[in-house]
């Protein structure tokens, strides 16, 4: 007795379904992990200059931040003219009015001297010719270096009075190259 001929054509095709839903040969499989191993090795270096070049960006906006609050700084405290710590211009707001110690004019991250992979610094500071007994500062400069060189940032940056960011290539405080 011969099979119907709907009978047949349905195993025929519950034979091709499942060779069908065999899956991946194990070529295939080592194939498409090759070409991952291959993209993940040209995106790794990639995604650390892309660390680097955002912490360069926070520096520098960092800076900016430090200036405008030397600005308020000398402001508000004339007779001390410009800070000259990182502590000065910062302080926590629940501890009383700002003070010249504590002038509660920069985030607690920043006035700690380290963000983003940048160590930050108040430097070269020069007071008043004939200043008596308070400091009066006239002047300052502000320098980001990177904590690690070449991994969390390239350059070093300066900024003086006048709002200049420059910057070292060499990731130092020799600030020569100036930035837009």
């Amino acid at each position: 007795m011969k099979a119907p001929k709907f009978l047949t054509e349905h195993r025929a095709e519950s034979k091709r379904s499942r060779r069908c839903e065999a899956g991946f040969t194990l070529m295939e499989l080592l194939i498409v992990i090759s070409i991952m191993l291959i993209l993940m090795l040209i995106a790794i270096p990639n995604m650390l200059n892309l660390k680097a070049t955002a912490n360069e960006t926070s520096a520098k906006q960092s800076l900016r931040a430090i200036q405008i609050a030397e600005n308020q700084y000398a402001t508000n405290f004339p007779a001390n003219g410009y800070a000259c710590s990182l502590a000065a211009l910062g302080g926590n707001a629940s501890a009383g009015a700002p003070t010249p110690q504590s002038a509660q004019l920069l985030q607690s991250d920043l006035t700690s001297g380290n963000k983003a992979g940048y160590s930050f610094n108040i430097v070269n500071c020069q007071k008043a010719q004939g200043s008596s007994q308070q400091d009066n500062y006239v002047s300052y400069e502000v320098t980001a270096v990177p904590q690690a060189i070449g991994k969390t940032g390239h350059n070093g940056y300066c900024l003086d009075m006048s709002g200049e960011i420059k910057a070292d290539p060499s990731g130092g405080t020799n600030c020569t190259v100036a930035i837009q």
